[in-house]
């Protein structure tokens, strides 16, 4: 019957693909005399690409308010040993602040470094109620300084148009606030200028 030389052929074209290194002969010998195993070549699993997890975007933290600092928390008291811990970290930083130490070293490493905890005053601004403010930095974004002052006030300073000073082991360090628009994680790859004027 037509239908069963079809079937025929088929097996045949079948196990030409599944036994490519048997003669036809071979093969004929092997199905009239026993049941074949076909050989069965697997394939390789792909591994799932790992998904890397997605973080908030800026104005998803504005809305759950990750950066709020409660009320109850804005004491100057309660900082101050973070501004202990600050000092210590700039101290290793530095590799301790001699008399001797030269000023340029020091001030490019203060640049790079981590101001959480450091007390900074603004000392010139073009708007004159900043000058003057004092106080502990708790958050450092792109634009401004959170600082909390001794009058337990969280004070928002702008960088653009302020200058800033921060003390440490009797040495002064100024910050040009407009030349420092940047993430804190972005500073320590910049290069800062250190010599000539700055205006605010």
């Amino acid at each position: 019957p037509q239908g069963s030389k079809e079937a025929k052929a088929f097996v045949s074209a079948f196990l030409k693909r599944s036994m490519p290194k048997k003669k036809d002969e071979a093969i004929q010998d092997i199905l009239s005399r026993k049941a074949v195993v076909l050989e069965h070549y697997s394939q390789r699993k792909k591994k799932p690409k790992r998904k890397k997890p997605k973080g908030f975007t800026a104005k998803q933290r504005r809305e759950m308010r990750l950066f709020e600092i409660e009320p109850e928390q804005q004491k100057y008291a309660i900082f101050l040993p973070l501004h202990e811990l600050w000092k210590q970290y700039i101290r290793d930083l530095c590799h301790g602040l001699k008399p001797d130490s030269q000023p340029h070293m020091l001030q490019a490493k203060l640049l790079k470094a981590d101001l959480h905890g450091a007390i900074v005053t603004v000392t010139k601004s073009k708007c004159p109620s900043y000058v003057g403010i004092t106080g502990i930095i708790l958050q450092e974004f792109k634009h401004v300084f959170k600082i909390i002052t001794k009058e337990d006030k969280l004070k928002v300073v702008p960088k653009l148009n302020n200058v800033f000073s921060l003390e440490i082991d009797g040495f002064v360090s100024y910050i040009y606030g407009s030349k420092f628009q940047l993430r804190a994680s972005e500073r320590s790859a910049k290069k800062f200028k250190l010599k000539g004027t700055i205006d605010l």
